[in-house]
């Protein structure tokens, strides 16, 4: 809770106390000072207890689940890829772990593409000229936080574009890039 500080107190009782002084000065100086002393104890107590009662409304409101969570946190499901590459897996970030086959260089991968100011699951541009290639039927759906912002991410191989836009968060999602011969 709030801890006062024994200074802190002598001064809120200081300003109390004279504080109940003037307000009570109606009827001149000597006898508020005197109505001031007689009642400067309750008037004290009353202040205090008002002023822990307005500090109550400055406690800050509790904090929310999705705030509690330390770390990053996505979800991958991989669909169409072949193997064992499909599937749904969770990533953790900052520490990494989960059930995604390799944790660490997944979350390195998402780290390297992420910038101030850019979202590194944004979409391929709009109007974006992209080469008329089939990179295959894979598709994966990331969802969850990165770097504290909501992530809902769709990926697909269905041209140039997107298959760059896939084969940059290799090992998030699986690498499907034909093998060098």
């Amino acid at each position: 809770m709030f801890q006062v500080t024994p200074l802190r107190r002598l001064a809120v009782a200081a300003s109390a106390a004279c504080a109940a002084v003037v307000a009570s000065s109606t009827t001149g100086p000597v006898t508020a000072y005197a109505a001031g002393t007689a009642g400067a104890a309750t008037s004290v107590a009353a202040v205090a207890v008002a002023g822990v009662t307005s500090l109550a409304s400055l406690v800050p409101p509790p904090v929310r689940e999705e705030d509690r969570v330390s770390g990053d946190h996505l979800t991958v499901t991989v669909r169409h890829a072949g193997g064992r590459a499909n599937g749904t897996f969770e990533l953790y970030c900052h520490p990494g772990g989960g059930s995604h086959p390799d944790a660490g260089s997944a979350c390195r991968a998402v780290d390297r593409n992420t910038r101030w100011g850019r979202d590194a699951f944004a979409p391929a541009p709009a109007g974006g000229i992209c080469t008329m290639r089939y990179g295959g039927p894979a598709t994966a759906h990331v969802t969850g936080r990165w770097a504290g912002r909501p992530v809902d991410a769709t990926y697909d191989r269905s041209n140039g574009c997107q298959i760059e836009r896939w084969d940059r968060l290799v090992p998030l999602l699986p690498d499907l890039r034909p093998a060098a011969r």
